[in-house]
């Protein structure tokens, strides 16, 4: 099976995860820490169900989280892409992004969620994209602003029981992206 690649920056490729994939997304989603936001790791089943939620937004949306592989080592670190999100009555174009502990503050995350933007602009024809983020991940937070988000509401979501308040992050596309 061909692996699908997406995009490429200066470091690191973006594509399509594939079942193969399954133990690099586990160190992400099962590790506490990287996982703060969500208020915990995931178990075999929940890492199981995200990745084939990712190959089936492929399917029927044309895009996802795509598999971050840095070009230097060919080892995959996290992941970032577009998924379809929903704000109050509005689905919308999201840039998402999880990366492995070891990889953060480093500039990874930005440098793939700025490609997914403009990606999302140029190659998909977006007028607009979101990052929807929880209000106490402030790394990722500077990750939007840095994408050239700015701050446009606050969303509670309702995940495992509690509610979550998420910061609503918003670009719109111009002429120099």
């Amino acid at each position: 099976m061909s692996i699908k690649k997406i995009l490429e920056t200066p470091r690191q490729i973006l594509r399509e995860l594939s079942p193969a994939d399954l133990s690099a997304i586990c160190r992400v989603l099962q590790d506490k820490e990287t996982m703060y936001a969500y208020e915990h790791a995931f178990s075999d089943e929940e890492v199981q169900a995200w990745l084939n939620n990712q190959l089936r937004r492929y399917r029927e949306d044309g895009f996802g989280l795509w598999g971050v592989v840095l070009k230097e080592s060919g080892e995959l670190i996290g992941q970032c892409g577009l998924t379809w999100q929903s704000i109050t009555d509005r689905r919308v174009v999201e840039v998402g992004y999880l990366f492995e502990r070891a990889y953060w503050h480093q500039g990874f995350a930005t440098e793939a969620a700025i490609a997914c933007k403009k990606y999302a602009f140029n190659v998909l024809g977006y007028s607009e994209v979101f990052s929807i983020i929880r209000d106490n991940n402030f790394a990722s937070q500077k990750v939007a602003l840095r994408n050239g988000m700015h701050e446009c509401g606050i969303l509670v979501k309702h995940y495992h029981g509690m509610e979550m308040p998420h910061i609503i992050f918003r670009v719109e596309r111009n002429k120099n992206q």
